[in-house]
């Protein structure tokens, strides 16, 4: 299970820090090496779970960001 994405009674009981987000990272990492696979194979519908799982971390991880001011010219 990714670890982004808990179940609803667990939410708001982990703290993101940089041991999650490497974490997440590293599990991003294992989806694209499992969907490069199984696209080698010819089994590109067992790719979609995968390819799922990456989507929504790949969205998660910019929303974990602390805002930033715009730059100054």
């Amino acid at each position: 299970m990714s670890v982004a994405f808990v179940s609803n009674w667990m939410r708001g009981r982990a703290e993101v820090n940089q041991e999650t987000i490497q974490r997440l990272l590293g599990e991003n990492d294992q989806l694209i090496r499992c969907t490069m696979e199984y696209q080698n194979k010819g089994r590109a519908n067992e790719c979609v779970q995968y390819q799922h799982v990456l989507h929504r971390n790949l969205t998660w991880l910019p929303l974990q960001m602390p805002a930033q001011p715009a730059l100054q010219n």
